[in-house]
This record gives C-alpha cells, structure tokens and sequence, in this order.
C-alpha cells in the first residue's frame, strides 16, 4: 500500500498487484510472521522443557480461544479504518449474561443464546453510535467499554456464579478423541472458514477493503459504507458474546470482570497479523499466525520461568516493532515510487525538449 497524491488529496491505493503472484504471496507481512512463529515453535521445542506436552498444547488453545474468536471480526473492522474497544467488556457482559440466566433456572443452551443476543445487541449500540450518529469508533468503544463493563459488574456487584450445568463445563473443557486440541476449536475453525471466504472471496470483503483505503471513493463507487460497518460491528458483538459464554464455561465463573484487559491481547495481535491500523490491508491467515505467535511466545516463556511482567514487555517491544516495520516500509515504497516517477518525468522532459 503506498500514498498516491491527486491534486489536493491524498489517496491511499496498492501499486503491489504489479508484482509477481509469488512475490505478492511470499513476500508480505502475512509470510513473515508465519516465519517467525515457526522459528519460535522450533526453537521452544528444542529448549523449554514439557513445551511438547499434550497438556502443553491443550492449555495454551483453550486460553487462546477466545482471542482467536474474536480477532476474526477485529479483522475486518481494522481493515476498514474503525476498531472496537469494547469486545473484552461483551465478554464480561454476556458471562454474566449467562450466570444469572443459569442461576434463575433458565436452561443452558436459552442462556447461552441470550448472552449472544445480549453481544450482538452490544454490537448495535456500537454500530449505531459510529455509523448513523457518526462519531469516532475510538471514542465510541472507549466509552461503550466502560458502559457494558459497568452494567456487567452492577448486576452481579464482587459476587460470582459458579454453579453451571456440569456436562456444558466438561464440553467446554473436552478435548477432540484422540488429540490435545480442544473441542472449541471446532466452531472456531467454521467461524474462520466463514469469515476467510467473506473477507476475501466476496465482493462484500472487497468492498471492506476499499472502504478503508478511502471511504469517500468507495461511498462514489456505489458501496454502502454505513451498512458495510454496521454489520461488522453487530458481527463483532455476537462473536464477543460467544466467547463471553465459552469464557464462563471454561473457568465455570461468571463476573463482571471477566476477560478484561483482553482488548489489548486481541488488538496487538490482530496489528501483529499484519493489518493496517490505518486500514486497507490485512489477511485472515497472518491475524491467525499473530494470535499463535503470541499465545505461544507467552507459554513458551511461561515454562521458563520467565514473569508475567517480563512476558508483556516482550510482547509490547513486539507490537511495536510491527507496526513500525509496516510504517518504514510503507515509506520507503512511497520514497521509491516518488523517486522512479522523478527520473521518469525528467527523461520525458528530456525526450520532449531533445535537440532542435
């Protein structure tokens, strides 16, 4: 993605479809972290003790699932410019969603699709609030963040649900037959296969592109940029509540403070897929590798002992360094282009003025 300008408008497009299919398929940001996070699995299997263990592998994708979720949507919303702050508080509002349905009698599966509804409405206050109010998604989920955490932790105060139907907690804690790979990975890979072939292979993912290239151009172009992000963010909401339902299963603890903080797991690893913070560009594929990257990069330290303070930082220096290698190489593209289309208009220049 470089910056093309056209009078007085900047206007961000790809001059990358000019390259070879194999270098626009192994050369990109997606291919990189797919490197690295091989290399990382290669190396912790040669020098952290137990990182091969079945157990191992379990406990890492059942603490990730949840990120893994709702990094899906995160994708899509990022690609097109916005982002939501508040998916960490549906988790918590859709857990406690689930524990006092449960509690009052409700049967499992009606909580559980509640809580849904409950995410998927969160997603239309967000929705709404972004798209026909017209305000900023930053300040919009930071204060949505707050609202939905404070309902979450008002109706339950410092109290938890604990007691869940036991054979829901056993599946949300059941292994595929014969594998250490949890059963919640299963819905996890249709939701991604959904979400890859909307993304990419539609001409409503194409359009989510576009939108976050240049929201104006797109709007011209006959795309309906309120309902493209609308949509996204009741998708994001409903997903969120999902993950707020497997959350509680998991721990068999429903509170107000469940998954917070976990914005910011989501989010780091969505940019460290690859996606644009300033939008137009990203892929399913490198988000997935991200949040591996992560996960695994944090288990890995974890069994050597390493602190959970030290665990941050790293992962902090992480993000950091993605984003600031995507910004570098944006602009030494940009610098690149601008300077082949110097040399060009001076030897036309040149062509024009030759000899009389």
């Amino acid at each position: 993605m470089t910056a093309v300008t056209t009078g007085t408008a900047a206007v961000r497009t790809y001059s990358d479809h000019g390259r070879a299919l194999w270098r626009r398929a192994l050369l990109t940001r997606e291919a990189a972290i797919i490197v690295v996070l091989v290399l990382v699995v290669v190396v912790a299997l040669g020098t952290v003790r137990n990182f091969d263990s079945p157990l191992t592998v379990t406990y890492l994708l059942r603490d990730i699932a949840p990120i893994l979720l709702i990094a899906l949507p995160m994708t899509l919303i990022i690609i097109t410019e916005e982002i939501d702050l508040s998916v960490a508080s549906i988790v918590g509002l859709s857990s406690v969603t689930t524990g006092i349905l449960t509690q009052a009698g409700i049967p499992f599966p009606a909580a559980a699709l509640v809580a849904i509804l409950v995410g998927a409405v969160a997603g239309v206050v967000n929705g709404f609030l972004v798209t026909v109010v017209g305000l900023p998604s930053l300040a919009v989920t930071i204060g949505t963040l707050a609202l939905f955490r404070g309902i979450a932790v008002g109706l339950l105060g410092t109290t938890a649900i604990t007691d869940f139907p036991e054979e829901w907690t056993d599946l949300a804690k059941a292994n595929i037959p014969g594998t250490p790979v949890p059963v919640v990975i299963i819905p996890f890979v249709v939701l991604a296969i959904a979400f890859a072939v909307l993304l990419h292979f539609t001409p409503f993912g194409r359009s989510l592109y576009a939108i976050g290239l240049n929201k104006e151009a797109a709007h011209f172009s006959g795309i309906n940029v309120a309902r493209s992000k609308f949509a996204l963010f009741v998708m994001s909401g409903a997903v969120s509540g999902f993950a707020g339902v497997y959350f509680t299963l998991l721990y068999s603890n429903a509170r107000g403070d469940n998954a917070m903080g976990m914005e910011l797991q989501i989010i780091a690893a969505v940019l460290l897929g690859g996606v644009s913070i300033f939008g137009g560009r990203g892929a399913l594929h490198g988000v997935i590798a991200g949040v591996l990257l992560i996960g695994i990069l944090g288990s890995a330290l974890r069994l050597a002992g390493v602190t959970s303070d030290i665990i941050n930082v790293i992962t902090g220096v992480l993000l950091i360094l993605s984003v600031v290698s995507a910004s570098l190489l944006a602009w030494l593209h940009t610098s690149r282009a601008a300077a082949i289309g110097r040399r060009k208009g001076r030897r036309d220049a040149d062509g024009i003025a030759g000899p009389r």
